[in-house]
């Protein structure tokens, strides 16, 4: 469903001085995602009075390399444990350094602690990159990228990759946002569309309180504010990411319209979701690979389950009332990543985890199917 382009990293730092003098040892090694799982806090950046962006390097210089809207999964220190996919949120063209962009949401534990305590010099574990939302805005393709709130993050690694390696061919940038204070990157956007003529940006805002000098649109995004701000739109191929009832908005409103839906593309699911067991549609059960039901045993909750053919261990859970913290379900996140410990299961993942992570007994369960009686430590 998603585009995907070269990386337009390299991911190796250029010869500086005579090629004879360049060897192996001066070469800044690339991160490798199967081995390399640390991360170093180098910077807090407040962009909002509730969203900051966080830089981090590696412990040692590591180049990475990644597609602009491809995302991280995070391992944050509470309540035992928790993991959060975020979106790489700066330019892939700048290879030395990951940043995220995160709200903090009321309640939610993976933002709050970012906000509280994530630090310069604090470490964090992580795995990726991940993801295949992603574009390349350099090329000769009209686009139409829509964003709603912290779904800004891929769109603006896209745009900075975009404006860092020439500039985009014709890329026309709408933001949503519910107040002229909660537009993320204002200033950098306004900044960049300014440089790149290529680019153009419009900001939306649902309410513009009184004493705010405000002179974008306001009210809920709709048809008739982009019909005005891009008569061509049907010609572009678009992207959207936002909260999921803003892009059902779209989708709709774009189908209403005519619009070749095979030309939208919108990032799959919700990354740093907060709450446990909250997806959109049941789960897609796996091929069914045999005709037996195994048991399921849950070590910490004590529920054991009946799993029929081709359920997988998340359906499972679910059925038994247990609610794992999941978000993809389809392998690729990392976020429902748990210890398998007794038992065989037929996992088919999508890269969200480490070989390394396999042989110590861990799976995926959205993406996992018994093949015997099982116990899981949920």
């Amino acid at each position: 469903m998603m585009t995907q382009t070269n990386p337009p990293a390299t991911g190796q730092a250029a010869p500086s001085g005579d090629d004879e003098n360049f060897t192996e040892a001066t070469r800044i090694p690339l991160w490798d995602p199967e081995n390399d799982d640390v991360l170093v806090c180098r910077q807090v950046r407040q962009e909002t009075h509730d969203v900051k962006t966080f830089v981090f390097s590696a412990r040692e210089p590591r180049a990475f390399r990644f597609y602009p809207g491809q995302y991280m999964t995070f391992e944050l220190p509470v309540e035992g444990m928790v993991t959060r996919s975020y979106t790489i949120s700066g330019s892939a063209a700048r290879p030395y350094r990951i940043e995220i962009t995160v709200k903090r949401v009321p309640g939610g534990p993976g933002s709050n602690w970012l906000h509280d305590y994530m630090m310069p010099g604090k470490e964090v574990n992580v795995s990726g990159p991940f993801g295949e939302f992603t574009t390349d805005a350099t090329g000769e393709e009209k686009l139409l990228f829509i964003s709603a709130g912290s779904g800004i993050t891929p769109m603006m690694s896209m745009t900075r990759t975009a404006c860092d390696l020439s500039e985009p061919s014709d890329l026309y940038f709408v933001h949503a946002a519910r107040t002229p204070a909660d537009i993320i990157f204002h200033k950098e956007l306004s900044l960049l569309a300014t440089q790149n003529p290529g680019l153009r940006i419009a900001f939306t805002c649902s309410t513009a309180a009184a004493h705010h000098s405000w002179s974008g649109y306001t009210g809920r995004f709709n048809i008739q504010m982009l019909s005005l701000m891009l008569p061509d739109f049907r010609e572009r191929k678009v992207f959207c990411c936002g909260p999921a009832p803003f892009m059902e908005g779209v989708r709709n409103m774009l189908r209403d319209t005519g619009f070749d839906m095979e030309k939208y593309y919108e990032e799959s699911f919700d990354f740093g979701a907060e709450t446990a067991g909250t997806f959109d549609e049941e789960p897609v059960a796996a091929p069914e690979i045999s005709g037996q039901t195994f048991r399921v045993s849950f070590t910490k909750t004590g529920h054991v389950v009946e799993c029929g053919p081709g359920m997988t261990v998340l359906s499972a859970a679910r059925e038994a009332g247990i609610l794992p913290m999941s978000s993809c379900q389809r392998g690729i996140c990392g976020t429902c990543k748990s210890k398998l410990i007794s038992g065989e299961v037929d996992m088919q993942h999508g890269g969200g985890i480490r070989q390394r992570e396999i042989d110590q007994g861990k799976v995926l369960i959205c993406c996992s199917t018994p093949l015997s009686d099982i116990e899981v430590e949920l």
